[in-house]
């Protein structure tokens, strides 16, 4: 697969040749949903906590006795039925992750990736370098080109100037190649990818 690869100001700056063993997949739903399924469950805290009869703090004398008031049986006010007792079957601290093999998670990546490319929606840029940390130089520039909901992916070593400027687009997410994910491909519209990164990427998955 070949594409034109530009520079910020929208200019053509030469072509470059993807791998149709990383681009050129037919994609997967399913696949790709396990994959943002395992991560947005390996990034929940799982703090959640509620607290146990056990726990409760109060007396466990009986409150009436066994025989003759003609109320049901009970004992400690503790118990889950009354108000303030510990809560039955509650939330308790614990990890969501779970399992996914290496191998599917990397598989995962590359329909991600042919899945934008199927769609038309990659770009592929010369370099992501801003001439100064400006947020509003940067965002008419990018508006410019038309990425109202992008991920741009930069190289191993990210430009500071263009890192602080567009940290503050809401729409638009600042990635090193080595942070490329599955969930952050699909929550937006269009993937910019540096020449770097592209060069990264098929040598990952040589």
């Amino acid at each position: 697969m070949k594409l034109d690869v530009i520079a910020l100001d929208g200019k053509t700056a030469g072509s470059v040749e993807l791998s149709d063993e990383i681009f050129g997949l037919e994609p997967r739903e399913d696949i790709i949903q396990r994959m943002v399924r395992w991560q947005l469950a390996k990034r929940q805290a799982g703090t959640h906590k509620s607290k146990t009869r056990g726990e409760i703090r109060a007396t466990t004398a009986k409150m009436f006795k066994q025989k003759g008031t003609g109320r049901a049986r009970h004992g400690a006010r503790t118990a889950p039925q009354f108000r303030g007792g510990g809560k039955a079957f509650g939330p308790v601290v614990r990890s969501h992750a779970h399992d996914l093999p290496k191998k599917v998670r990397a598989l995962a990546l590359k329909h991600a990736l042919s899945a934008k490319a199927k769609g038309e929606a990659i770009v592929v840029i010369d370099d992501a370098v801003a001439g100064s940390p400006k947020t509003k130089a940067l965002g008419e520039q990018l508006a410019k080109l038309g990425w109202t909901s992008a991920l741009v992916i930069g190289g191993a070593e990210l430009d500071d100037n263009f890192k602080l400027a567009a940290q503050n687009i809401h729409s638009v997410d600042f990635l090193p190649v080595q942070g490329i994910n599955v969930y952050d491909i699909l929550r937006r519209d269009t993937l910019v990818l540096t020449k770097a990164a592209v060069e990264a990427l098929e040598e990952r998955f040589k």
